[in-house]
């Protein structure tokens, strides 16, 4: 008897063991990796879905990534071969009708959330001092999107790609010395489909990358802004940054699980081989704000809207500089950003009715 009741001791002794043994491997993991700086903590406000997209935003870019590595693998960025070597990702290689699929909607998932999250933090104007730079790396990022998903739609060499590249190549003329890497005439060496795909695969990826991480260490060096519509901040109950983090990753997997479901139900049409000469197509939705601005004012008319709109982005936290943070109290710039915004809908909505099929 006195055996049996004696035997228990040494196992529950051995707990506080093997806990300080978890607890110094992370102490030693901490040391080298700073692991611990990701407990930083976060408001309650930060932890609803408005306030995550940012994160969303990543969950997508992410997707893009691993689907983008997959698929590289199978593509020829030559035009003579690349229309056909998407043919064959789709047809015959292993899995490659779903890659694409996946990525093709995770594009527009990334443009989409990236919009909504610049949207939110103009609403909250969180780009407020000491904020603004955060705001210009942000709209950087969304940048850098918009021009990824151009890019990406040239890839595929199809009619729709081939005459995205043509209106290219016809502003980048017009800018002269400015376009000259948008343009054939940078080099008569290097396709300038192989260039396109260089800065899609690489160079607008690795600036994302970078932009990002500038990005977060802004938002831990100044905080995640208050809500405007919180008088007292200090009674909100505040968790570590790596529970929002799951918090986090739970929405990214059910945007996985959604953009899987269109990429298998819904999957990308790919074109026929291009035609010179001739346009019959239509953009991707996103490109539809500015599509008829050649018809009434020209080809010029393009980069001039594309940069008016996104030097309007990056200078918000300019033009907007007064400490009030309420709606209530900025109706100036969000009725001014309401307008703008119903001028851009307006346009797309007509080109979704007049041109159902193309030009």
């Amino acid at each position: 008897m006195t055996d049996d009741a004696t035997t228990p001791a040494p196992a529950a002794s051995a707990r506080p063991a093997q806990r300080g043994r978890f607890h110094r491997a992370v102490d030693a993991i901490d040391e080298r990796m700073g692991l611990k700086a990701l407990t930083y903590p976060v408001p309650e406000h930060a932890n609803n879905l408005a306030w995550s997209l940012g994160g969303i935003t990543a969950v997508a870019f992410v997707i893009l990534l691993a689907t983008g590595i997959y698929i590289a693998q199978f593509y020829s960025p030559i035009p003579e071969d690349a229309n056909q070597s998407v043919r064959d990702l789709v047809s015959d290689v292993w899995l490659g009708s779903f890659a694409r699929g996946l990525h093709y909607w995770a594009a527009q998932a990334m443009f989409v959330t990236a919009l909504l999250h610049l949207l939110r933090v103009f609403f909250h104007a969180s780009y407020k001092k000491p904020r603004e730079g955060n705001w210009v790396v942000g709209a950087a990022m969304f940048l850098l999107t918009f021009l990824a998903v151009f890019t990406g739609t040239v890839l595929k060499w199809d009619q729709e790609g081939y005459e995205a590249l043509i209106h290219n190549l016809d502003v980048a003329e017009l800018l002269g010395g400015a376009g000259i890497w948008f343009s054939e005439e940078l080099t008569d060496r290097v396709p300038i489909l192989l260039r396109l795909y260089s800065a899609h695969a690489v160079i607008i990826p690795g600036l994302v990358l970078l932009l990002f991480v500038w990005h977060a260490l802004l938002v831990k060096r100044h905080k995640i802004s208050p809500h405007p519509e919180i008088e007292l901040p200090e009674v909100e109950s505040p968790e570590p940054f790596t529970a929002h983090l799951k918090r986090v990753a739970a929405f990214g997997l059910v945007l996985l699980g959604v953009l899987s479901l269109l990429g298998v139900l819904v999957p990308p049409v790919v074109g026929p081989t291009p035609v010179a000469g001739i346009e019959v197509t239509r953009p991707l939705w996103m490109f539809w704000w500015f599509f008829p601005m050649e018809q009434w004012f020209g080809v010029a008319s393009i980069a001039y809207v594309i940069a008016g709109v996104f030097a309007l982005i990056f200078l918000v936290p300019f033009l907007d500089r007064g400490p009030k943070r309420h709606w209530r109290e900025r109706k100036l710039a969000l009725g001014t950003a309401l307008v703008l915004l119903l001028a851009l809908a307006a346009i797309t909505i007509q080109v979704w009715i007049a041109n159902p099929k193309g030009h």
